[in-house]
């Protein structure tokens, strides 16, 4: 490595990831924070299991309709402004989910119709920040280094739980503070930060290397030739417009993969404090040991990036990680040890996070540009489906049984398919690098 890759790729590191993972941190706590709400606001809102999937999971439903369409306005109006437009709205309706009893009553909806509606407005609202990101970071860092970038980016999911939890569970007992329940302001308190991230977003992020005045002239050149040369070379080796990405076998492919993934982070997740709470700890106790799996897979997360780099391997790593995950959940049907579960539970934590980074090297290792943020943005959008499908799928299986283990068998099979799909498709890792004489012309 020469020394101007280490300085530049140092500096846009500095300059760009932990802002990007405090973004990603707020979104995706305001995504979920509702599984720690559940601990009160179901009965509160006279949700059933069902009901909570159902309306827990149909906010990617309007994500998946809005996904593609806002990725495409991001690569024409910048991620500076579109992400910044993002938050202010996701920031908005995700203090609404607190006022659900006053809409239910100012609109004459149910409160569980009520719950539904807003959710679906949340998913609009978020639709596109999670894809949009991970095109805007191609757009910053050459092939080689995308997998522990995006592992430290995602590193957010499972710390939005791990610091999150905490939070939720202080919040909860703010009952009857100026007329609020707790879960009330735990949504409150919670969508503020999105709020004040959209104003930073306007203010500091850059849309492309070329605008970088905060690199130094040989750094802005490295960079830009570098990022153009990796473009050309996926582009000589297929060229393929947006509707053929979106219609693209091996895209679609890694929707199937990428819907197992999600269908294992969410389908837990959302249930992860009732079952949790089922134990028979405290409604503080039971967030702070929800929030031991997601610890462990942010650690996983950002080594198995690192390594996946390292190694400039993907397929393995990715179907291991999905091995470990579906293994994991099935060891947590098998016991009804507290420890054991949780254990079980860890163990599956830290093989769905550590495939994540992994997981985006493989599409942006062959698409470039509008296709490129096509092509994220359908395997997200169709990806997450699983969000709903999961989800309610836990729910009802639990209405059902009237416990979760058919809930959890079934995720565990959504990712065995995405191993096999994995393993099955075709992968060229010398398009993720360019030759090193042609990395270093502007040396």
């Amino acid at each position: 490595m020469s020394e101007i890759e280490k300085r530049t790729i140092a500096k846009v590191s500095a300059r760009l990831v932990l802002f990007l993972v405090v973004c990603y941190f707020v979104a995706y706590l305001d995504r979920v924070n509702v599984g720690s709400a559940a601990l009160t606001m179901n009965k509160a809102l006279g949700l059933s299991s069902s009901a909570f999937g159902f309306g827990a999971g149909i906010f990617f439903i309007a994500y998946f309709f809005f996904e593609v369409p806002s990725n495409l306005f991001l690569a024409k109006f910048g991620a500076r402004r579109w992400i910044a437009r993002i938050m202010i709205t996701w920031g908005i309706l995700s203090g609404a989910m607190a006022f659900i009893p006053q809409i239910s009553n100012a609109t004459g909806l149910s409160p569980e119709y009520t719950f539904y509606a807003v959710r679906v407005l949340l998913g609009a609202a978020e639709a596109g920040f999670f894809p949009g990101i991970i095109f805007f970071l191609t757009l910053w860092f050459p092939g080689v280094y995308r997998a522990r970038i995006v592992g430290m980016f995602m590193a957010a999911i499972p710390l939005s739980t791990v610091i999150g939890s905490p939070i939720s569970a202080y919040l909860l007992q703010f009952d009857g503070a100026m007329g609020l329940a707790g879960w009330q302001w735990l949504f409150i308190v919670e969508a503020a930060p999105a709020l004040i991230m959209a104003v930073a977003v306007l203010a500091y992020l850059t849309d492309s290397p070329a605008e970088a005045t905060w690199l130094e002239n040989d750094e802005r050149a490295w960079l830009s030739s570098t990022l153009a040369a990796e473009a050309r070379q996926r582009e000589a080796a297929r060229s393929m417009s947006v509707v053929e990405t979106l219609l693209n076998p091996h895209v679609l492919a890694l929707a199937l993969v990428y819907f197992g993934a999600v269908a294992s982070n969410y389908g837990v997740g959302f249930f992860m404090p009732q079952i949790v709470k089922a134990f028979g700890y405290s409604d503080t106790i039971t967030l702070l040991i929800t929030a031991i799996p997601y610890a462990i897979g942010a650690v996983g997360m950002i080594w198995y990036g690192r390594r996946s780099d390292e190694k400039v391997e993907r397929k393995g790593h990715a179907a291991v990680a999905l091995l470990i995950a579906a293994v994991g959940l099935i060891a947590a049907t098998l016991t009804t040890d507290p420890l054991m579960k949780m254990t079980a539970f860890s163990i599956s934590a830290f093989g769905v996070f550590a495939v994540l980074p992994v997981f985006w090297t493989l599409p942006t290792s062959f698409l470039s540009g509008p296709a490129a943020a096509a092509g994220i943005a359908i395997i997200n959008a169709l990806g997450n489906l699983s969000g709903f499908a999961g989800p309610y799928a836990m729910g009802a299986l639990k209405d059902y049984t009237g416990n979760y283990n058919s809930g959890l068998l079934l995720i565990a099979g959504f990712v065995l398919i995405s191993m096999v799909t994995v393993l099955l498709l075709k992968h060229d890792s010398s398009l993720e690098s360019v030759a090193p004489a042609k990395r270093t012309l502007v040396e």
